[in-house]
């Protein structure tokens, strides 16, 4: 433990144990010795302006408290556990949005960095793969970010992945939704009067507003956007139950589908999952992953479903 960690992590034992803590404590907690406890103790008292009284006889040490001024550590002191999670993070998230928010981060990076030395000269062992995903514009994701946190109307134009048509919107951004490597935002739309989830690699000439945004209630959101199956909003219709066969129970037994799925192994190790969704084509999507592991069971029109669709794939094979 390097001397940066040590001061942090005395500085919250001290801030933390308002009755003092002993020498010995402090030695283990640290994992130091005892005169490098009295070094540390002496610059977080004299370098740092820590308000630190020592019990001669008892050898504990506490902050003395002062109602008008809590004592912090001046600047950015984070452990380098704390360092090295932000650093991941932001190479998450940076890849996440194909790069969109680094020039914001750009200088998060080198900071963060010179914290904790060359012990971050291997970040690139961490990967972040992603699948499926689409361009993300590095305009459109400002703003769009922008209007949701600071609580404005947005406009923009949006072209519909299921019909192709174009038309411009004006919305009260709710929420901004990572899912599946691409990027939606829940919003109150004001031409539709309803909440609708919008695809930001389908938006163009994203404009923030001046105007606030109407805010609505966070359970109105949640039954709208998670009651049913996947990214697909509107309230669940029904449950489905789909059968997987043992092969692939040990896999589908430890997926989250859904926050309110249930889910049962069978007798004989086959594993059946029950889960409400609202618009079936997600859920059958991810259902043909499995192949001929996975049976749609219930309801009935979701088998009928699943059934043509396989007949047409089936079709398109048979024709050459």
């Amino acid at each position: 433990m390097d001397r940066y960690e040590r001061i942090v992590r005395l500085h919250r034992l001290l801030k933390h144990n308002r009755t003092g803590v002993s020498l010995e404590r402090l030695m283990e907690e640290i994992e130091a010795s005892r005169a490098t406890v009295y070094r540390d103790i002496a610059f977080l008292r004299d370098a740092l302006g820590a308000p630190i009284e020592a019990d001669a006889e008892s050898h504990r040490f506490k902050y003395v408290i002062d109602p008008d001024h809590v004592f912090e550590l001046p600047g950015l002191w984070l452990s380098p556990d704390e360092v090295y999670a932000l650093l991941v993070a932001r190479q998450a998230l940076t890849a996440q949005t194909d790069g969109a928010l680094a020039e914001a981060l750009g200088d998060l990076g080198p900071r963060l960095k010179s914290l904790v030395g060359e012990r971050v000269d291997h970040l690139g062992r961490i990967r972040v793969l992603r699948q499926a995903s689409r361009k993300l514009d590095d305009a459109t994701f400002r703003t769009v970010t922008g209007a949701v946190l600071e609580r404005k109307r947005l406009s923009f134009s949006y072209r519909a992945r299921s019909t192709g048509e174009g038309s411009v919107r004006t919305t009260s951004p709710q929420r901004l939704t990572h899912y599946r490597d691409n990027w939606y935002l829940d919003a109150w739309d004001h031409d539709k009067r309803a909440v609708r989830s919008f695809a930001l690699d389908r938006m163009t000439a994203a404009n923030m507003l001046e105007a606030s945004a109407d805010d609505l209630p966070e359970a109105d959101l949640d039954a709208h956007f998670a009651s049913s199956y996947g990214i697909f909003s509107g309230p669940a219709r029904a449950w489905a139950t789909i059968r997987f066969s043992s092969h692939a129970a040990r896999w589908v037994a430890d997926e989250r589908w859904h926050s309110q799925q249930k889910g049962r192994f069978l007798p004989d190790g086959r594993f059946e999952l029950q889960l409400p969704f609202g618009n079936a084509r997600e859920l059958l999507m991810d259902v043909l992953r499995y192949g001929p592991d996975a049976e749609v069971l219930a309801p009935v029109s979701l088998r009928e479903e699943m059934k043509q669709l396989l007949t047409l794939a089936l079709t398109g094979y048979a024709s050459r």
